[in-house]
């Protein structure tokens, strides 16, 4: 009991993380906060990096259910061949090396709420009695013939399109549409960039603190226009990483660099650019530019080629793009601005 007590309030703990001001974040909050009371399931979509985690356990906390279970599966973590023992439990016998009866992740979760996490990792045979719980609340244990009876809330979380799965015949689409009450898309932080630095100062103040900091180190102008010009990939949870690092870095009470790429070294292995190919007699011949429109188009065609061989190269760092270009930060946001609807474009 005092363990689940701990667990749970570690748990609450952790909802100070779900910061953020921007447009896209607080409407999904809002939608979040609202289904959270409703008793049904939900999905949470979402890129890595976004809190889909942190976003399940809002969804319980906020429910009737938050003094009860909140039981967490991350089904990537598992073999297939072991995820129906896990969720369902099994009987003595069951199996080779199933001495006794052992309960899974649905009935430890009675009551509460079961947090699937990667859901289109698991398998058919499972997808078919995850469904029958929705339906009928019983299931029957990996060797068992006794129904056994539970009530459980399922939030489900992953990056994978379940629709496109269903279509495939990977992912049961009854399943999917009971699972589906409620869908909310995660927004990625580079469409949050309102809550960049909100997020970053947070994390470094969190960050100043483990390390028994008396001050919280503040980030140079340089810094918050890089933080704020990368696209972070890897969303909140690199967003972390890098200023945690910062922190941890910094020798005083001023962050004046930030790393994005904790494997750059001068001592790290370089892989050789690939040769340029060479032109041959057989390639036609560029076409030449007879309007100022054309002209316009090929000239807007080779920065935009120049813009991203130089921020793929870069690892998305824009100040190292501009040097590599020979062009100022100032010089190389310029031409960035004037593409950018192009260069964002996936």
């Amino acid at each position: 009991m005092y363990k689940d007590v701990q667990q749970r309030d570690s748990g609450v703990a952790r909802l100070g993380e779900a910061l953020g001001q921007s447009d896209a974040y607080l409407a999904f909050q809002e939608r979040l906060s609202r289904v959270a009371r409703v008793d049904r399931p939900v999905l949470i979509i979402g890129e890595r990096g976004t809190g889909k985690e942190l976003a399940a356990k809002q969804a319980h906390y906020l429910s009737k259910r938050w003094p009860e279970p909140l039981v967490e599966l991350n089904c990537a973590a598992l073999a297939p061949t072991l995820i129906e023992s896990e969720l369902f439990g099994h009987e003595a016998g069951a199996f080779t090396g199933a001495a006794g009866r052992r309960g899974g992740r649905f009935e430890a979760a009675d009551g509460g709420t079961l947090f699937l996490d990667e859901l289109g990792n698991i398998p058919a045979q499972v997808q078919e009695k995850i469904l029958r719980v929705v339906e009928y609340g019983s299931f029957e244990r990996v060797g068992g013939s006794e129904p056994v009876s539970v009530d459980v809330r399922i939030v489900g979380a992953t990056n994978a399109d379940l629709r496109a799965m269903a279509d495939e015949g990977t992912f049961m689409r009854d399943l999917l549409d009971r699972l589906s009450f409620e869908v909310l898309y995660i927004p990625p932080l580079r469409e949050r960039h309102e809550d960049i630095l909100l997020l970053a100062h947070h994390f470094a103040a969190r960050m100043a603190f483990e390390l028994d900091r008396p001050e919280v180190p503040e980030f140079s102008e340089t810094v918050q226009d890089a933080l704020e010009a990368y696209p972070w990939p890897g969303n909140v949870r690199e967003l972390k990483n890098v200023v945690e690092r910062a922190v941890y870095q910094a020798d005083g009470d001023w962050i004046a660099r930030v790393i994005f790429d904790p494997f750059e070294s001068p001592h790290a292995r370089k892989t050789p650019p690939a040769p340029a190919p060479r032109a041959t007699v057989e390639e036609p011949p560029a076409p030449a530019a007879t309007s100022a429109k054309t002209f316009k188009e090929v000239i807007d065609a080779t920065e935009v080629r120049l813009l991203r061989d130089a921020l793929e190269q870069a690892r998305f760092n824009q100040r190292k793009a501009a040097g590599l270009l020979g062009l100022t930060y100032h010089q190389f946001r310029g031409v960035y601005r004037k593409h950018a609807p192009v260069l964002n474009q996936r």
